[in-house]
């Protein structure tokens, strides 16, 4: 794995001839802009389409700069489709599952099945769960190895195969093939999309979470330090599936 060939797609190529249906399969408010908000601006203006599935709507998403409220489900529902509309994605789908606690869960499983049966997606983004330590300096929150791990298990075999489910068959959710899964925050990534020319436009988008970022000048100046470090890449780990 430790000599897994990294693929660079630069700024101006594309990866797919044709245009594609991509869903994102994340679990909180703010996680697509910051795993991958680069990459999904780059698709947009190559005409693919692209909506949001998140697994819970952030209610544990507090600091030192926004305190707990009683409004704080709504508020990050409202910054995570605004933030949308700044990356260009057309549509977000929240679950309500509690924030903090997430589990690769039998009835997920089913319900994410459902969701891709229902959005037919090309392409399906999550993220990597087998990635405890990002960048071996701090601790990936458990909720996002979760949503990885319940979209893995939906997709094979469970998507696909027409034994899974009769019930979701019986209510019209027909068996369907994702052709691709993208896993942001990788161990072993195996593909890196240069995404300067969409770097700002990622942090537009993630300024529209202003309850998550604190003071907004040291935030841009922070994500444009990031971007110099990581030379304005986003990794993944693209798996092709076979029929």
């Amino acid at each position: 794995m430790e000599n897994l060939r990294i693929v660079t797609i630069n700024n101006n190529e594309s990866i797919w001839d044709r245009k594609k249906k991509i869903l994102v399969i994340l679990a909180h408010p703010d996680d697509p802009e910051f795993f991958c908000g680069a990459t999904l601006a780059k698709w947009v203006g190559e005409g693919h389409h692209i909506n949001y599935c998140l697994l819970t709507r952030g209610e544990k998403g507090t600091n030192d700069h926004f305190t707990r409220t009683e409004q704080i489900r709504e508020i990050r529902k409202r910054e995570q489709e605004n933030a949308a509309v700044a990356i260009g994605a057309k549509q977000v789908f929240f679950m309500d599952n509690p924030d903090g606690f997430l589990m690769a869960t039998l009835d997920l499983r089913k319900e994410l099945v459902k969701v891709m049966r229902k959005q037919r997606p090309d392409i399906v983004i999550s993220c990597d769960p087998t990635n405890y330590f990002i960048h071996g300096t701090s601790i990936n929150h458990p909720d996002h190895r979760a949503a990885g791990q319940v979209t893995l298990d939906a997709i094979f075999p469970a998507v696909q195969n027409a034994d899974f489910y009769p019930d979701l068959l019986e209510e019209g959710y027909t068996p369907h093939h994702v052709e691709e899964l993208w896993l942001s925050l990788p161990t072993h990534p195996n593909i890196s999309m240069a995404v300067s020319a969409t770097w700002e436009q990622k942090i537009a988008a993630l300024l529209k979470h202003s309850s998550q970022i604190g003071d907004a000048q040291e935030f841009v100046k922070r994500m444009h330090e990031r971007g110099e470090d990581v030379h304005y890449c986003e990794e993944f780990h693209r798996i092709v599936i076979r029929k």
